[in-house]
């Protein structure tokens, strides 16, 4: 895979911040750093076909039995928690 160079624009907090995780030895550059938030990003925003069936068939009952006090994010999240506890995730 290539590599390409690109240029980041980031507030003083942010530098600090990143400056610090690097400091602390988790990471060993901002090239790294940067490149595990996208990694931790990618992984976040992709379900796998297992949690969308999953979460596809919990907000279709819920839906139907027109009982939940829960909106579609809470949904969503308690069904990934559950697939969490279960492995699936």
């Amino acid at each position: 895979m290539a590599i390409v160079k690109t240029t980041l624009s980031l507030t003083d907090l942010d530098r600090r911040w990143m400056d610090g995780m690097i400091a602390s030895g988790e990471y060993v550059s901002n090239s790294e750093y940067i490149r595990n938030l996208i990694r931790r990003d990618k992984e976040s925003r992709t379900e796998t076909p297992a949690e969308i069936a999953y979460i596809r068939a919990k907000l279709i009952k819920s839906e139907q039995s027109g009982f939940t006090d829960l909106g579609r994010d809470e949904i969503l999240a308690k069904s990934k928690a559950e697939l969490r506890k279960n492995g699936v995730l």
